[in-house]
């Protein structure tokens, strides 16, 4: 164990806990079998390991059953890249892990629960982190090696016992809790585009319907070289992700930089009021996704993943973006997608021409996008403050995990979650 590195030995343990080493407690296992169809059905729908946090980090899985190994209950399973993530824990029953995951069988009884809480808890967190080597350019794995001899700390079994019991109780409630938060989060989604459904259809029923071909100049594709995974400086040259764009939402900070020994394409530079759309997707929901770009200053270029439309006529690309987001509209345009689930689905530029959108006049245009972006914002707004309250919560939640499975919180003592002010 590389103790230099270690952070498990800044953390004041209580003196009577025991320092364990985790080959003395689990066995590897390396031999494992394929699974049947009825487990990979179920790893489809549950994931193996039950899910002690929002946010984990689990494999999905693939049509290959071939490529999963089984597991059975009380076996520790270890993401080889994703342990720091939180893709650690004890599985609650017999299923299946990705051939990503390191298994092991336990070969000395302790309190199972405690250890999924203790091996999910932050300083463990950070200590697969350290644990874990670059094996390419913005990817982990964890040393096998160091692992087999990681320090685990164990209290008794009857005060593992009450620490699960604990933890098993509370955060079922913060969990409830954030599930309500995400519950509203998808409430005001859907509340905005049944309001902007509404206005579209009201538009269409007054004004008609147009094809985009009648009031654009032109839909160019941009360029993509090889460019550096890092953050540009206001002064460099980046192009653009297609995060920058699918969310609806122009991104600027989704881009990645051009090196300095490559010239930028000036062609495909992008500037404020230009019209963005997602080309491609595996996900046809995340096709033709479109957006009017805001550089904040920034040098930044098309890729060739990106559209940019360039719109006509007097036409207001805040407008016709707002449009192009609308159910109505994005019905014209499933009809013109090229492609299928699980492959790359596609809008050429021709198909863009055909969408067919609002004919609202020209002079009506700009207060109609004010009136829908101010609507917009005051939803985005109480979704901000609902993600706020979520992330505090998940904050408390992990750090009420850490505090009790190191022992610097009392939990006969500590106050219910739901006495609290959360």
């Amino acid at each position: 164990m590389r103790t230099d590195r270690s952070v498990l030995s800044s953390v004041a343990w209580p003196s009577d806990w025991r320092t364990v080493p985790l080959w003395a407690m689990f066995d590897r296992v390396k031999d494992l079998g394929h699974p049947n169809e009825e487990l990979l059905s179920v790893y489809r729908e549950y994931g193996v390991v039950k899910r002690a946090g929002r946010g984990d980090n689990f494999n999905k899985a693939a049509p290959d059953r071939n490529i999963y190994q089984l597991v059975d209950p009380g076996w520790l399973v270890v993401n080889r890249m994703k342990a720091w993530q939180g893709s650690v824990g004890i599985s609650p029953y017999r299923g299946i892990v990705s051939g990503h995951y390191i298994c092991f069988r336990p070969s000395h009884q302790e309190e199972e629960r405690f250890l999924n809480w203790l091996l999910r808890s932050d300083i463990y967190a950070t200590e697969f982190a350290s644990l874990s080597r670059g094996v390419r350019p913005g990817q982990v794995e964890i040393d096998n090696d160091f692992l087999r001899v990681l320090p685990v700390k164990l209290p008794s079994v009857v005060e593992q016992r009450r620490i699960a019991d604990f933890l098993d109780t509370e955060i079922t409630w913060i969990d409830a809790l954030l599930n309500a938060r995400e519950r509203q989060l998808d409430i005001l989604k859907e509340l905005w585009a049944a309001r902007l459904a509404a206005r579209v259809e009201d538009m269409i029923s007054s004004h008609g319907i147009i094809p985009l071909r009648r009031v654009i100049r032109s839909v160019e594709q941009g360029w993509s070289p090889q460019c550096e995974d890092a953050l540009a400086e206001a002064d460099e040259w980046a192009v653009l992700k297609t995060s920058a764009v699918s969310t609806g939402v122009f991104r600027p900070l989704e881009h990645k930089k051009l090196p300095h020994s490559l010239q930028p394409d000036v062609r495909y530079r992008i500037v404020d009021g230009d019209l963005l759309m997602t080309r491609g997707s595996g996900s046809a929901e995340h096709v033709g996704v479109s957006t009017v770009a805001r550089t904040e200053g920034r040098n930044l270029l098309l890729s060739d993943l990106l559209y940019r439309v360039r719109v006509d006529r007097g036409w207001n690309p805040d407008f016709l973006s707002l449009m192009l987001r609308s159910r109505p509209v994005r019905g014209f345009m499933s009809l013109l997608m090229r492609g299928q689930s699980g492959q790359t689905i596609k809008l050429r530029s021709e198909d863009i021409k055909g969408i067919r959108v609002p004919s609202v006049p020209v002079e009506q245009q700009a207060r109609l996008a004010i009136d829908l972006a101010e609507e917009e914002r005051s939803i985005e707004d109480a979704r901000a403050a609902i993600e706020r309250s979520s992330k505090l919560l998940a904050e408390r939640r992990q750090a009420l995990i850490t505090a009790a499975v190191t022992g610097q919180l009392d939990v006969t003592t500590a106050r219910p979650a739901h006495d609290r002010d959360l």
